[in-house]
């Protein structure tokens, strides 16, 4: 098994779709790339911990590789956008690839530059690519937190959406 660490805004609509991958397990919401040590949720909130909201997992790379779980990452959210996602918006939604080995952080801006060349968006790709200093666990409430939450408005509202959609592109993909 390989770890793999994203942030593409909202970590309760990242994790509900990633965990839903074949070969894909363990996958927890967090915080990385800040400066703040242990951050509390209401603390990356205000924007003035420099975390972004994460997720972090175990992949089995027989099962599912890298350069896809990239194309997921990719697809699954704006990267044209600076610190925002739809309505949420702060340096904490900021879309970032934490690489845990140099293999990684290869393919991801490999897999940048490709995106970026195929003029598919109208603006840059704003994706920062970092080497993974520390990850912090998000508290245990946001374990699991769309599925355990559907109906709490914004899952309902946000998530749900982005997770039928993910469902349809990525049929073959899911466990």
């Amino acid at each position: 098994m390989e770890k793999a660490t994203f942030g593409s805004g909202c970590f309760w609509c990242s994790e509900a779709m990633f965990q839903r991958l074949k070969g894909v397990s363990n996958v927890k919401s967090g915080y990385a790339g800040g400066h703040t040590k242990n951050p509390t949720y209401k603390e990356v909130c205000t924007g003035e911990t420099g975390h972004a909201e994460v997720i972090q997992f175990d992949f089995d790379p027989e099962m599912i590789s890298y350069d896809e779980l990239l194309e997921v990452f990719w697809k699954t959210h704006d990267p044209t956008t600076l610190n925002r996602q739809g309505n949420d918006i702060g340096t904490q939604y900021r879309s970032v690839v934490f690489y845990h080995n140099d293999h990684q952080k290869s393919l991801a801006e490999s897999y940048k530059k490709k995106l970026s060349e195929s003029d598919i968006w109208a603006d840059p790709i704003v994706t920062e690519i970092s080497p993974l200093d520390v990850f912090y666990e998000a508290e245990a409430y946001h374990d699991d937190y769309f599925n355990q939450n559907g109906n709490q408005p914004y899952c309902a509202m946000v998530v749900a959406p982005k997770v039928e959609k993910f469902k349809k592109i990525f049929a073959e993909k899911l466990g």
